[in-house]
């Protein structure tokens, strides 16, 4: 069976468009179609200034609302990456094959840097190479396909860089991995910068939406959202981002083409109104199911404890065949 692997980032409440983009997929078709496995990759988290408390509560926040967006622990693998000790074990393997050059070129290092300084602040060495730790998330599992957002294909074609690399030259270890884009609203867009991504980490104010924010103020920024010059409604992502994104969330909400959908508008008001009644309608559900959840913590917490043990299972033969693969002993049996 086609295995699969993807994960959330602990570094922000989950927004609309980790939803959309992603964790709806991964509920409705990929746990049910391939062994998959889920994961809340909280040592990615670490790679910045944090607060400990902060990225503890936002990693079971996380996990709660994977399970209240559909993801069945006896279909699928829900676990905490820090969990499974198999993926850092496997991080350093991996960084023995990589270059510093490959590091440096990563788009999402060269932008989160820059960020950093402009801020004052120092750039961690774990901001340059958790792209390695990304490719051992992934190869660890034998995985066959990553389901990802457009801004981590990149991080992608470095894992497949590395695994055919390592089984060049060590020997044939690692399965190399694919990447795979819903095709509808793989990036929802900032409601108020929309030529930026709806991101949780960065992101604050009236141009995101939360998956638990209240239907009042789902509605409040999405009639808010900005547009773009003129009046008509036109389907158009590189002149008329603005208008764009908004066709795009309804289309991914009711199923439909944005495109097609854009001709059925003659304001943006009207727009903006079905954009918003169909956005609190898809996560009133989710919100419903979290709210229960929350008053069972004992229920989250036995699926990420499962979830680990059989993730370890998984990955600890392919992470020992690659320590012998690139030259270390095996530890004594006594």
């Amino acid at each position: 069976m086609t295995r699969i692997f993807s994960g959330v980032k602990p570094t922000g409440h989950l927004t609309l468009g980790n939803y959309l983009g992603a964790v709806r997929r991964w509920a409705e078709v990929d746990q049910h179609r391939a062994e998959a496995l889920f994961c809340i990759v909280d040592l990615h988290a670490l790679t910045v200034d944090h607060d400990p408390g902060r990225v503890r509560r936002l990693s079971r926040q996380a996990a709660t609302l994977l399970l209240a967006s559909g993801l069945d622990p006896e279909l699928c693998t829900v676990f905490v990456q820090s969990h499974v000790d198999e993926h850092a074990r496997l991080s350093y393997l991996l960084e023995c094959v990589a270059t510093d050059g490959e590091m440096r070129r990563m788009i999402q290092y060269k932008e989160k840097a820059a960020l950093e300084r402009k801020r004052g602040g120092s750039v961690r060495l774990s901001l340059l190479t958790y792209p390695v730790l990304m490719a051992a998330d992934i190869l660890a599992y034998g995985s066959d396909e990553v389901p990802v957002g457009d801004d981590q294909t990149q991080h992608v074609e470095l894992t497949r860089d590395l695994a055919v690399r390592f089984n060049q030259r060590y020997g044939h270890t690692f399965t190399v991995p694919r990447a795979t884009r819903p095709e509808v609203a793989a990036r929802v867009m900032n409601l108020q910068e929309p030529t930026s991504k709806m991101g949780k980490s960065d992101d604050v104010g009236p141009g995101v939406v939360y998956l638990l924010d209240e239907p009042d103020a789902v509605r409040k920024k999405i009639m808010r959202a900005v547009t773009d010059s003129g009046q008509d409604v036109a389907y158009d992502p590189e002149t008329r981002p603005g208008v764009s994104n908004l066709l795009e969330i309804l289309a991914a909400c009711e199923g439909g083409d944005p495109e097609a959908l854009s001709g059925g508008y003659a304001s943006y008001g009207a727009l903006k109104k079905d954009t918003a009644d169909a956005v609190v309608e898809l996560l009133r559900p989710v919100q419903e199911r979290h709210k229960e959840l929350c008053t069972d913590p004992a229920h989250v917490e036995g699926v990420l404890r499962d979830g680990a043990r059989r993730a370890r299972e998984m990955a600890r033969p392919t992470v020992d065949s690659a320590y012998e693969a690139i030259g270390l002993l095996r530890p004594s049996a006594g």
